[in-house]
């Protein structure tokens, strides 16, 4: 019995300290539950998303040349004798740049003219002849061979007058051709030979060179990918859309990096690509009245290619990228967020263009978001809005 007894008071022992301990262990974890710290609610930055009108563009590298580029030649051979511009000027259509030597030309136009003179004397003459002749050939005084021979006179005569007009034509316009006058108004350049240099045909005929550039050309390239991309937007490069609001026009870089304040437009796009490069040629057309481009400089071009209406737009930074695709955390009402994933559209500044997932009048997460989880709640900043 005592043995029993010890026996029974030991279990008694062991189990009294295990509910002990089992009770200490639970009043630790209870006392450690409660003083450890609430973690609390990640602050964030929201914004509204809306929708606006989005233009589109692309950036290229182009070049300016004049929208005409006349060279200035000699017609006739002769000595220069004169120069009547200065180098750099602007000159007028029709106005005289340089004399060639006339005296030649002179001589050539005083010879015709007396010949033509000559010429309608004999015509005369053999006018009367025959005026003479048909009288008595009709009273058979004179013969049938006699009346041939004054007509055909006569007709000779005429001719030869033809000929001597025309010869005096060409040669008043080789007199002309002494006094070269500039084809277009524009800025000439400095003169290319000197003064009493043999010019003309067998010589140096190039005088100078005219610059029409108060309206210019842009000339770029564009990659057959963009001409794809502006037949998904049915937009015909080179071609005028009066039933769009808009129009493909351009702006261009000045070399300080200042935009151009006029604005050009696209009026010609090449029908093939080069195989050579894969790009198609574009050119645009732009007012220059100040002449603040020069012809040759090359210059970044920014070509309007698509006008987006109420496109739904987003902060880009607002957006996470990862393998998976983008995606967004939009804020629910009751202050949980949500991971919604997008499909984006082209980028404007620092925004983007959402294509699918998202609509105007949602709240998205624009900072704080790297601290964000799907369904947690969170607390909105609104420091910003009330500043």
């Amino acid at each position: 019995m005592d043995i029993k007894k010890k026996i029974i008071s030991k279990k008694a022992i062991i189990t009294t300290a295990v509910i002990a301990t089992a009770i200490l262990i639970v009043a630790y974890l209870l006392l450690s539950r409660t003083s450890r710290p609430v973690e609390p609610e990640p602050v964030v930055q929201v914004e509204t998303v809306e929708s606006d009108d989005v233009e589109i563009y692309g950036e290229y590298v182009g070049s300016v040349r004049a929208a005409q580029f006349v060279e200035v030649r000699a017609r006739v051979e002769g000595y220069l004798e004169k120069m009547l511009f200065k180098e750099g000027s602007h000159v007028s259509k029709g106005q005289v740049l340089f004399v060639i030597n006339p005296a030649t030309y002179r001589a050539r136009v005083d010879k015709a003219r007396a010949q033509l003179k000559k010429d309608i004397s004999y015509e005369q003459k053999t006018k009367r002849d025959l005026q003479r002749i048909k009288p008595l050939y009709e009273q058979n005084a004179a013969s049938r061979l006699d009346l041939d021979n004054a007509l055909a006179a006569y007709e000779t005569a005429q001719a030869q007058v033809g000929m001597s007009k025309a010869d005096l034509a060409q040669a008043e316009l080789e007199l002309g051709y002494t006094s070269v006058r500039s084809p277009i108004s524009g800025q000439i350049s400095e003169r290319n030979v000197d003064l009493g240099t043999l010019v003309g045909p067998g010589s140096k005929s190039l005088l100078a060179t005219v610059v029409k550039s108060d309206t210019v050309l842009i000339d770029f390239s564009m990659t057959a990918l963009d001409y794809l991309k502006c037949k998904e937007r049915n937009v015909d490069l080179g071609q005028r859309d009066e039933s769009r609001r808009w129009q493909p026009y351009v702006t261009i870089t000045l070399a300080d990096n200042t935009v151009y304040l006029h604005k050009g437009l696209v009026d010609f796009a090449e029908p093939q690509v080069d195989p050579k490069t894969g790009t198609f040629s574009v050119r645009a057309t732009m007012p220059n009245p100040e002449r603040a481009i020069l012809p040759g400089q090359f210059t970044k071009v920014k070509v309007l290619l698509d006008v987006r209406a109420n496109a739904t737009v987003v902060p880009l930074k607002s957006v996470i990228i990862e393998k998976g695709g983008a995606y967004i955390y939009v804020l629910r009402p009751n202050d949980t967020v949500e991971k919604r994933f997008i499909e984006l559209g082209p980028e404007i500044d620092n925004n983007v263009v959402v294509e699918r997932g998202l609509v105007p009048g949602e709240t998205i997460v624009t900072e704080g978001r790297n601290k964000l989880s799907p369904g947690i709640k969170v607390k909105v900043d609104t420091s910003i809005k009330e500043e």
